[in-house]
C-alpha cells in the first residue's frame, strides 16, 4: 500500500510540475520545431547520402525515421518527404546546407528548454557552445540514420546468405525484415532518449534517474501512436475538411504535440522521482546547486 501511495505521488507530482512548467506550451514549441527541422533534417541527409554516392540511404532513412509512426499519419507526410529525398542536391559544402544544418538544430534546442525546465537547471552555458552542440546532435543523427539504413539494406543479402546454410531459420524475408527495421528503429529511439536526458541539459543524471522517464516516454508514445492512429482511421476526414490542403502538416503536428507532451512528462518524472528522495523542504533546484558548489570547492 505505501508503494501505492508513493507511485500516486510522484506521478501526481510530475503532473502538477509539468503544469507549472507551462508543460503543455513547451509541447507546442517542440512539436513546431520538430516538424519544421524534420524537412531541413532531410535535406542534410539526403546531401550526405549523396556524398557518399548511394542517395538511396536517405530514402532508407527516411523510412526507418517513419517506421514507428502510425501508418496514417506517416502516408499524410510521405509524399513530401518523397519530394524533399528525391531533389537532387550537390548542396553539401555550400551556404544552402549550412543552413539547413542550422535550422535542423533547432529540434534539438527545443528539446533542451524543455528538460532545463523539467530538471529545475539552469543552463551555464554560451548560446554559441550550445548552438555547437545542437549541430553536432543533429550531425551525429544524420550519420546514425544512414548506418542504420546501410545496415537494413544489407539485411536481405545477408538473410540470402543465411539461408544457404540454415533454410529453417530463414522462412521469410519479408516478416524477418520488417521485425529487424522495428527493432532498429525502437533501440535507436531509446538510445536517442538516454543522450538527450543524460546530456542534453545542463548538468549530469546517471543511468538509474533518468531510466523512469525513458520507459515511460516508450511506452507512451507506442501506445499513444496506435490510439492516434485508429482516431484517424475514424475521423481524418475531419481534418481534410477543417483545414483543406493543410491536413496532412496538421495530422503531423498534432501527432508530434501528443509525443512531445509524452516526452516532457517523461523529463518531469523524472525530475519527482529525485525530489521524492531529498529531504522534506529542500527543492531539486537547492540540491542541485549546493551539490555543483561541492563539486566545484
Amino acid at each position: 500500500m505505501r508503494q501505492v501511495r508513493y507511485v500516486y505521488h510522484v506521478v501526481m507530482d510530475a503532473f502538477y510540475t509539468f503544469l507549472a512548467d507551462d508543460g503543455w506550451a513547451i509541447a507546442s514549441h517542440i512539436a513546431l520545431s520538430t516538424l519544421m527541422a524534420l524537412f531541413p533534417f532531410l535535406i542534410v541527409l539526403t546531401s550526405l547520402a549523396g556524398f557518399f554516392g548511394s542517395k538511396e540511404l536517405a530514402d532508407q532513412a527516411a523510412e526507418l525515421l517513419l517506421q514507428v509512426w502510425p501508418k496514417r499519419v506517416a502516408d499524410a507526410i510521405s509524399g513530401e518527404i518523397h519530394d524533399v529525398l528525391t531533389t537532387t542536391r550537390g548542396d553539401i559544402l555550400t551556404i544552402g546546407a549550412v543552413l539547413a544544418v542550422y535550422f535542423a538544430s533547432n529540434g534539438v534546442e527545443a528539446l533542451r528548454v524543455a528538460l532545463n525546465r523539467a530538471y529545475s537547471v539552469v543552463e551555464p552555458r554560451s548560446w554559441y557552445w550550445l548552438r555547437l552542440e545542437s549541430i553536432g546532435y543533429t550531425l551525429v543523427a544524420a550519420f546514425a540514420s544512414l548506418a542504420m539504413a546501410f545496415l537494413i539494406v544489407l539485411g536481405p543479402l545477408m538473410l540470402e546468405a543465411a539461408r544457404q546454410y540454415i533454410p529453417f531459420f530463414v522462412e521469410s524475408n519479408e516478416r524477418m525484415l520488417f521485425y529487424a527495421r522495428y527493432g532498429v528503429t525502437v533501440s535507436a529511439l531509446v538510445a536517442a532518449l538516454f543522450i538527450l536526458h543524460a546530456w542534453l541539459p545542463a548538468g549530469r543524471r546517471s543511468f538509474l534517474q533518468i531510466m523512469p522517464g525513458i520507459i515511460f516516454t516508450m511506452g507512451a508514445s507506442l501506445l499513444s501512436g496506435v490510439v492516434f492512429g485508429q482516431y484517424l482511421t475514424r475521423f481524418a476526414g475531419n481534418y481534410v475538411t477543417m483545414y483543406a490542403g493543410l491536413a496532412s502538416v496538421i495530422i503531423a503536428l498534432v501527432f508530434l504535440y501528443f509525443i512531445a507532451a509524452i516526452f516532457v512528462y517523461g523529463g518531469e518524472l523524472n525530475a519527482a522521482i529525485l525530489k521524492s528522495q531529498l529531504p522534506h523542504g529542500v527543492s531539486l533546484h537547492a540540491a542541485q546547486l549546493r551539490e555543483r558548489g561541492e563539486t566545484q570547492a
